[in-house]
């Protein structure tokens, strides 16, 4: 297990927002966000409120764990490694890789100067 400094904790929290907001993330994984945090304000825990420095441990330990289960998740929004998806945008569509082209300024001035004549006739 890697080490988890204090930094990367913070990126992670942070990221969490953008991994909600991202459609190509599974529901599964959305869930166990959602659930983390229902259980912070549930007046239910492991260890009684009575004892109160203590009684936050449960939810440090149950956060920590949901950190460093999604954190290769995670990590693709912070470090920038997520890439859009446009396979759904596109899906069924024929795209053109791999072309080169070359725009000539003579040939374009030339057409700019044939439509300005054209707007004037």
């Amino acid at each position: 297990m890697q080490f988890l400094g204090f930094q990367v904790l913070i990126k992670r929290i942070k990221a969490i927002r953008f991994m909600m907001a991202d459609r190509s993330v599974p529901k599964r994984k959305k869930a166990i966000i959602v659930l983390g945090i229902i259980y912070l304000f549930l007046p239910v825990d492991l260890i009684p409120p009575i004892l109160f420095p203590i009684a936050w441990i449960d939810d440090l330990i149950l956060w920590l764990f949901i950190l460093w289960y999604l954190s290769s998740e995670l990590d693709k929004y912070w470090t920038g490694g997520k890439t859009k998806d446009f396979s759904k945008k596109y899906r069924g569509k024929t795209v053109v890789d791999d072309v080169e082209y070359e725009v000539d300024e003579d040939e374009k001035d030339a057409k700019d100067k044939k439509n300005e004549e054209n707007k004037k006739s």
